[in-house]
């Protein structure tokens, strides 16, 4: 997802409902988990993509 910074990737989960983890690898040993959230509609709301962008930013993205 480029949109919240370099290396964040997106898990897409289909069970009771659209879901959605939002996370970043690239750090050593570490797997920040930016953002977890339910999909209400086919595009993720550019409030989601911006708490995961700042929470991004925030670890030194």
């Amino acid at each position: 997802m480029p949109s919240v910074g370099a290396g964040a990737m997106e898990i897409r989960l289909h069970m009771d409902g659209a879901w959605r983890v939002i996370y970043v690898a690239k750090f050593k040993d570490v797997i920040h988990v930016l953002h977890a959230f339910q999909k209400k509609t086919p595009k993720t709301s550019q409030t989601d993509i911006s708490l995961a962008a700042s929470r991004y930013r925030k670890i030194g993205g």
